[in-house]
């Protein structure tokens, strides 16, 4: 892994090369902005030092570069500016850390370190991400920890024959998860066979898993075959098995044991090859806590357990599934929509979404079918206005000194909204992580807790947002816990 540095003062260049040299990183220069770009197109640079005041151009034009080719760098911006107004500038266009000349030599070379570990931890989050981001969601939308999981799961349980028993609450998506499956697995080729176990009158369901044979029973007018059959070489998804009767729930487990299927009023025994794959909205440990579901059936399927997260709980997936059904319906409505507002965002933001994601597609089909484009509006949202939304609950913004006045609570956003950004004032030398973090919370707290309004404040993905205040929240509960540990040796 090397280090680029981009710096048009021979004598500065010389002896960043020697300081980074002693401390065992490989190190390149170029004297232009130009160069530059030229060199990282060619690939193999993992971090750059870059100087905002080269002959050819901006460092801040470089950094705009960079990021409109989403080049594979992290950058350290070096410069003698050191106003804070620098820093933000050089942060909202994607530079990692900010130092100031004169660099002191550890400083350097602990900055330039930091920056590697990060580039390699962000090539290792790419490589994970990248069954989630292709082939492997098949059909679900949303790239937020919670469904990265999920598709990890998927890829995993794929390979083996083992059942598998998805929970999740309705609406979560668990047949695209079991179709996922079949469609990642050595039986994709082979029919996926679903069956939802509450839609099927009792007196029937039955026959719909093991057929009938002609004269079975009032209405069989002919042999037929049952859904395992049907899947024979495939995956058969028994959905809502929580709801099969106990007589039935016996059959199933012979049927799981045997491997064979015999129709309803025959004697007569088949041999299957069938995978199962099965799901339910409910507790199944609670299922058969109560009598309800056979503990030996259950230990039987419950081999590889997936759980579907609620959308409440998927952070901005939110936005990215309702922008996903908004062009997926304005196309078959012929409607010209765009996007969202502002308003419309923090409105599906602080929704709960008890119905999850089929409650979501109900939710845009509606105001697509009854609103024109080219932008949704929030009193468009007109479903979600029967039932009271549940806000989020967002973290207290860590306290940053202010300029002026502090703002009050009960006036967040009133300066915004006028225009008038409230000053803030923060240290220089510590990390810069810890300096991305007052900014962004107090951009936060100055738009009143709204994190589509910052995202587009600063630029930056509301899911960007989201991530950071997921790793804030984890390192602010880990502090804790050592404190905790710490108070008690004492």
């Amino acid at each position: 892994m090397k280090v680029l540095i981009v710096e048009d003062a021979l004598p500065l260049a010389t002896v960043y090369g020697h300081q980074l040299s002693r401390a065992g990183l490989d190190t390149l220069h170029v004297e232009t902005g130009t160069e530059a770009l030229e060199r990282l197109r060619k690939g193999g640079i993992s971090v750059v030092l870059l100087d905002l005041q080269l002959p050819d151009m901006s460092g801040m034009d470089v950094l705009a570069a960079i990021r409109e080719e989403q080049l594979p760098v992290t950058v350290v911006v070096v410069t003698s500016s050191g106003s804070i107004k620098t820093a933000v500038d050089a942060m909202q266009a994607g530079a990692y850390d900010f130092i100031v000349k004169p660099v002191a030599e550890e400083r350097l070379v602990t900055t330039t370190r930091n920056a590697l570990e990060r580039e390699t931890l962000t090539e290792v989050v790419e490589e994970v991400r990248k069954p989630a981001a292709g082939k492997l969601q098949h059909g679900f939308v949303g790239s937020s920890l919670p469904m990265t999981a999920v598709y990890k799961m998927i890829e995993s349980v794929s390979r083996s024959n083992a059942s598998v028993f998805i929970t999740g609450e309705s609406g979560t998506g668990k047949e695209v998860c079991a179709e996922a499956i079949h469609r990642s697995s050595p039986r994709a080729k082979k029919p996926f066979v679903p069956l939802n176990c509450a839609a099927i009158p009792k007196d029937l369901i039955e026959s719909e898993i093991f057929g009938h044979i002609k004269g079975a029973f009032t209405g069989a007018t002919s042999d037929r075959d049952g859904a395992a059959a049907r899947a024979d070489g495939g995956t058969l998804f028994l959905d809502e098995i929580c709801e099969l009767e106990l007589g039935l729930q016996a059959k199933l487990l012979r049927f799981l044991q045997s491997g064979t299927v015999q129709k309803v009023g025959s004697d007569a025994l088949k041999k299957v090859d069938v995978r199962i794959v099965c799901a339910t909205n409910r507790d199944p440990l609670g299922e058969v806590e109560a009598g309800r579901f056979r503990e030996d059936l259950f230990y039987r399927l419950h081999v590889l357990p997936i759980g579907l997260p609620p959308l409440r709980s998927r952070g901005a997936d939110v936005l990215e599934l309702a922008k996903h059904f908004l062009t997926q319906f304005a196309g078959e409505e012929g409607k010209a929509f765009e996007g969202f507002s502002v308003e419309a965002e923090e409105a599906l933001l602080s929704h709960s979404w008890p119905g999850n994601v089929r409650e979501m597609q109900n939710t845009i089909r509606n105001l697509v079918v009854l609103n024109e484009g080219p932008f949704v509006e929030a009193d468009m949202l007109t479903t979600l206005q029967g039932r009271a939304p549940v806000p989020r609950t967002q973290a207290e913004a860590a306290p940053v000194q202010s300029a002026a006045a502090q703002i009050a609570p009960g006036e967040r956003g009133t300066a915004v909204a006028a225009g008038a950004w409230p000053a803030i004032t923060v240290t220089l030398g510590q990390p810069f992580e810890q300096l991305e973090r007052q900014i962004i919370e107090a951009t936060i707290d100055a738009c009143g807790g709204s994190l589509p309004k910052t995202a587009r404040t600063l630029q930056v993905s509301p899911s960007t947002l989201y991530r950071k205040k997921e790793i804030w929240a984890e390192q602010d509960e880990d502090a804790m816990s050592g404190d905790d540990l710490a108070s008690e040796s004492a």
